[in-house]
């Protein structure tokens, strides 16, 4: 394990020399193995925990590396066209969400892909992710890219940028800033690799308005001017799969009205953007979870009621429409043994992301001292988070996904050993997620639908200078 921080453009390129040669733009692969074993997880410290041109190089390096290497930036857009028309059914996508240490944990969920033969599914973070545990899109995609690569993965790499949300309390203060601030996160997310980005102007809907139409304007019209940024930004030969949201997530359960009413106010306003603007591939509904999930005083979390009816209808309705489906969030902590309805349902897509945090963090393995280091800022610096009656375990369960930004160094490097046994309880339930989906076994589908697509992305200058001064 080679937890080297490049601090000069010098140590980065001789730690090149006879692995990978870097000819213009392109790379090529010399020594696979010593790729895989050493050079990637070099770049991939480099790039998070690096500065300035080293930081840059390492970021642009991992991205061609991984695309020489079979892993390649992918967007799911098609294979959920497939859906829409009916040519596959009773798949759901799992879509994870890596907060931390994310070469070995996304590295796991590699693993698990390759041993279910699983090529669909997608790595995620929200848009409110990246500031707690302090990725940017630039370092997250890397991070993604070098786990595929050092797992031996090939295939799909696909990033997702979740939840792109427009703050209600901030729109209200200035619409024009707030918009303009999760159109400039997409367009950097783009940037840096992502073939999928899902908005969420769902906390828009305003309930007060006489007609469902109405409530859903706002949503609706923000939506299509993303969506427009979107496509003007997204790279030649390659449509970003987008995402939109009807019903914030916690809140009252999503109907197929509320679909209609948005779709119909979206049409319209896309329409006016451009001519022939690919829409929205799926769309986020609300039908009985929670974000994160409900922890009762004693640490233990509730039982989930996903309205698994009323999600089967908004994804065929969704379907009719020329989406791929629905999209469930906030189902992580339901029995795992219970995935397989999402699939049932034709859910084209379920985010999971709390249920694997709480293993990370509660397993056997993970450092006590590291542990109670993280409780002890949490109680600290979010101490105004704990409300009236919260319970120790239910202000921990809410707050230590905060963690993951001031405690990424520790994480990353945790004693190898230590690594190898957190991830060794979690393959295996990433592996049973993947068969309850239905997703194990469908990597036929998946490249059937989703081509690799060579996006030109020139080597930065301070790299093409430093390998001519060789």
């Amino acid at each position: 394990m080679s937890r080297i921080i490049h601090e000069s453009m010098q140590s980065l390129v001789e730690a090149l020399n006879n692995v990978v040669r870097v000819r213009g733009d392109e790379v090529e692969i010399l020594d696979a193995d010593a790729v895989r074993s050493d050079l990637i997880e070099q770049l991939a410290w480099t790039s998070t925990f690096g500065e300035g041109e080293p930081q840059e190089a390492a970021r642009w390096l991992v991205r061609r590396i991984a695309f020489a290497m079979g892993a390649y930036p992918a967007s799911i857009q098609e294979l959920y066209m497939a859906s829409a028309r009916g040519e596959y059914h009773n798949i759901t996508t799992p879509a994870i969400n890596v907060r931390g240490d994310v070469v070995e944990f996304a590295g796991t969920i590699f693993k698990a892909a390759i041993a279910t033969g699983t090529r669909q599914v997608l790595f995620e973070l929200a848009r409110s992710e990246n500031g707690y545990t302090n990725q940017t899109p630039a370092e997250y995609a890397t991070s993604i890219f070098a786990a595929a690569v050092k797992a031996g993965y090939v295939g799909p790499v696909m990033v997702q940028g979740d939840h792109y949300q427009a703050n209600r309390a901030k729109y209200q203060a200035d619409p024009a800033a707030e918009i303009e601030a999760v159109r400039q996160h997409a367009i950097k997310a783009l940037a840096a690799g992502y073939g999928n980005i899902d908005i969420d102007c769902s906390t828009l809907v305003d309930l007060s308005r006489p007609t469902l139409k109405e409530q859903q304007a706002l949503n609706s019209k923000h939506t299509a001017e993303l969506t427009a940024a979107i496509r003007e930004h997204q790279p030649e030969g390659f449509v970003i799969s987008v995402g939109a949201e009807i019903g914030e997530i916690g809140n009252t359960n999503s109907t197929v009205d509320d679909l209609e009413a948005f779709y119909e106010g979206y049409e319209e306003e896309l329409a006016r953007l451009g001519d022939n603007l690919a829409p929205v591939s799926k769309i986020s509904v609300q039908t009985g979870t929670s974000h994160g999930g409900v922890v009762l005083p004693d640490g233990s979390i509730a039982e989930v009621a996903v309205d698994f009816e009323t999600l089967g209808k908004l994804s065929a309705a969704a379907k009719k429409l020329g989406m791929g489906g629905s999209v469930q969030h906030g189902a992580s902590t339901l029995p795992e043994t219970a995935f397989g309805k999402f699939a049932e349902v034709d859910a084209v897509e379920v985010h999971l992301a709390t249920a694997y945090q709480n293993a990370y963090y509660d397993s056997d393995h993970f450092p006590a001292d590291l542990k109670q280091a993280i409780y002890r800022h949490l109680a600290e610096a979010h101490a105004a988070e704990r409300k009236d009656g919260m319970s120790d375990a239910q202000f921990y369960y809410k707050t230590r996904k905060s963690g993951f930004g001031p405690f990424k160094k520790e994480m990353w490097s945790l004693p190898e050993e230590t690594k190898h046994a957190i991830y060794a309880e979690l393959q295996p339930r990433f592996e049973l997620v993947m068969n309850e989906l239905g997703v194990a076994g469908k990597g036929d589908l998946v490249e059937k639908y989703v081509k690799p697509i060579d996006v030109k992305v020139p080597a930065p200058q301070s790299l093409t200078e430093a390998l001519a001064a060789v």
